[in-house]
């Protein structure tokens, strides 16, 4: 799954007292606690939507020096987080191919309203 090209998407960003409750979770009950709590904020499209839409997408699971990095074995999830800066954050794998949408489509052969084939624009297909 993980082998074709992808990205990380921010799912949930929790930092101070929310990601104090997330840490103490985890200290009580073990990462996969905090997987389990988090996961339901996933909203499918609507999260992947919003992660392209503020810049929240990420190359490879963005941490610093006082992150812990857990992944899932088999999941899409990765969850990241640091005592020190007060943060926890859940991030989803994403398959670049369902990234690329059609930045206008293509008129129907029956719109009496589409241009000309000469004066049309090409399809366009976005990747980012």
């Amino acid at each position: 799954m993980f082998d074709e090209p992808s990205r990380w998407i921010s799912v949930v960003f929790l930092q101070g007292a929310e990601a104090d409750a997330v840490l103490g979770l985890i200290d009580r009950n073990g990462a996969s606690a905090a997987f389990d709590y988090l996961q339901p904020r996933d909203r499918g499209d609507a999260t992947t939507d919003a992660a392209l839409e503020n810049g929240y997408v990420y190359d490879r699971i963005p941490a610093g020096r006082t992150d812990h990095i857990i992944e899932h074995d088999g999941s899409p999830y990765a969850l990241t987080y640091s005592r020190t800066y007060r943060y926890v954050s859940l991030l989803r794998w994403h398959p670049l191919e369902s990234e690329m949408q059609s930045a206008r489509p293509a008129p129907h052969r029956d719109d009496i309203w589409a241009a000309p084939r000469s004066t049309r624009q090409a399809e366009r297909t976005v990747t980012l």
